[in-house]
Parts: C-alpha cells; structure tokens; sequence
C-alpha cells in the first residue's frame, strides 16, 4: 500500500489581476502548505475503486463514484499512460473541508496522482504529471510540489517561492458553503495592479511585512455573501498570539498565523471553548509533504 499526505493549501495573499475571454480569473498568489491534511491511499486490486472515511467525508457521500476529482485523476492518470483498464483501491481519510478554499479537493487528486504513478510504476516526471494534472484543476500543479511558489496566470505558472518559516497557523471554516463562481462573479471586476512581494528564505520580519502589504482580493466578496467569514476573521485577530489573519482562496476557511504550533494548538483551544460550531485544525507552514509523518 501507498500512502501520500495531501496538505492544506494556503493563499497567503491572493490578487485578481484580471480575467480571460475564456471566463478564468488571473492570478497572483503566494502561496504555502500546511501540515493539516488528508490522506490518500492506494493498493493493488482487480478495479478502480474509491473509498472515503474522515470527519468531512459525509460532505463528498453524494458524489464517492460519479465526478469525483480523486478518480477523475486516476482515470486520466490511466489515459495519459495507456492503461485501458485502470486498476487500484483508492482510499481518502478526509479531514480537510470540503470545497473550503485551501485546495482539498485539488491535494486530494495530486496525492492520488502520485501515489497511483508509484502503484502502477509509470516513469513520469514533474513536468509530465502536471500537465496531466492541470486541466483537472488550476490548483493541481501547486498541489503536485506541495512547496511555497508564487502562482500566476491562472495559477498554471509556478515560481518557486523561499521556504516559510514553520509559524504556527490556525485553520477555521464556518461550515457555510461558499461557491467559488459566486465569489468571482461577487468580485465585479475590481481587479488588482498589485504584485506580490517577494521575501527572503527564513526571515519572518520580510515574510509579514510582504503579507501586510498583500491582501486576499476575495475577502471582501465573499463577507458579503458569508457574513461567517467576517465573524471568523474577527475571533481570529482576537485570538492570543494571533499575527495576521486572513482568508484562504475563495473562502469559507480563514487562517491565522502564530510563531509556533504550539501557540496555535493553545488558540485553537480558546476558540473551541466558545462552542460555536466552527470546523478547525491547528498545524504549522511546512516546507514540504515530506515533513508530514504518516
């Protein structure tokens, strides 16, 4: 059996540059992994098969066989290799929320993607498996190295970006849904001239200082449409400790950062105390899945 960590991905800042005639937004985002993440398991077998389990796994119940992102990337996994009766035990422990805007759905299939190219012993390279990857999703090549990179274009065009430091980092999801093309159409427009700044490896001082002056362009539609996340980012910066805060992609998961994950395991216990409902998960910013012990 196979196991591939699929961590968390996190838009520490997040510009809408502009938009396509195909309708895709661009993009410009830095982004980095956290050590909150699922798992995707994979063993030999006679079909290609899916099971879920996890605290989040009823959310993908409605939809295990049908469009799944996890066996639409075998299935093209399979195609791009030329195995026309694709064969593998898949298994997903889902503790990410569904369609909460840190990449889930996206890790879920890179760890798939991997973890089937080591089962079916496919002599793939980077480059190859993220172009196979690519039209499953804009996040999937990022999700694919798991490592900080500035994201661009429409977040095909990868930079690798410094390690981050290993702050702590809180993530807290309202349990609203919150439809990504609602969050752009909510956008109106408003696109960004704003560059991402660059920051030096390790230097946590550069790191906020490029984060204070970047943004999450999406935060201010998706507050209008999810009232939630403002109350989340609230009870965030309030949190002791807390350094920033912020939303993640098109929201509903916001994260604030902590200088370990031990304070950020101490802030997740003050907001659990008030009760509220919220899914949340305290880790820290890694430099790659490789960190994350299965």
């Amino acid at each position: 059996m196979i196991a591939i960590p699929a961590p968390a991905k996190i838009n520490l800042t997040l510009h809408v540059r502009g938009r396509r005639p195909d309708g895709y937004h661009l993009l410009d985002s830095l982004v980095a992994f956290a050590s909150v993440h699922d798992v995707v398991r994979a063993e030999d077998a006679d079909a290609l098969t899916l099971t879920v389990d996890g605290p989040t796994a009823p959310d993908l119940a409605a939809n295990l066989q049908g469009d799944n992102l996890v066996l639409r990337a075998a299935r093209r996994l399979a195609e791009a290799a030329g195995i026309a009766a694709p064969a593998a035990a898949l298994a997903l422990h889902k503790a990410l929320p569904v369609a909460g805007g840190i990449g889930g759905g996206s890790a879920d299939a890179a760890a798939a993607l991997m973890a089937l190219a080591k089962l079916w012993r496919l002599d793939l390279t980077d480059a190859a498996l993220a172009a196979i990857a690519l039209p499953l999703g804009a996040d999937l090549p990022v999700c694919l190295a798991s490592r900080a990179a500035y994201m661009s274009g429409i977040g095909e065009l990868l930079v690798p970006a410094p390690q981050p430091p290993p702050l702590g980092i809180l993530l807290v999801n309202p349990r609203v849904a919150l439809p990504t093309a609602a969050v752009f159409e909510a956008l109106a427009g408003r696109f960004s001239d704003h560059e991402t700044l660059a920051y030096r490896q390790n230097d946590e001082s550069s790191l906020f200082a490029a984060l204070r002056e970047g943004r999450n362009d999406l935060e201010a539609p998706a507050r209008r449409l999810a009232p939630a996340v403002g109350d989340v980012l609230a009870a965030l910066a309030d949190l002791p400790g807390a350094r920033l805060a912020r939303m993640s992609g098109s929201g509903a998961t916001c994260f604030a950062l902590f200088d370990d994950e031990a304070a950020a395991r101490a802030a997740d216990g003050v907001l659990r105390a008030d009760a509220r409902g919220w899914w949340s998960a305290a880790g820290r910013l890694i430099a790659n899945r490789d960190e994350i012990a299965l």
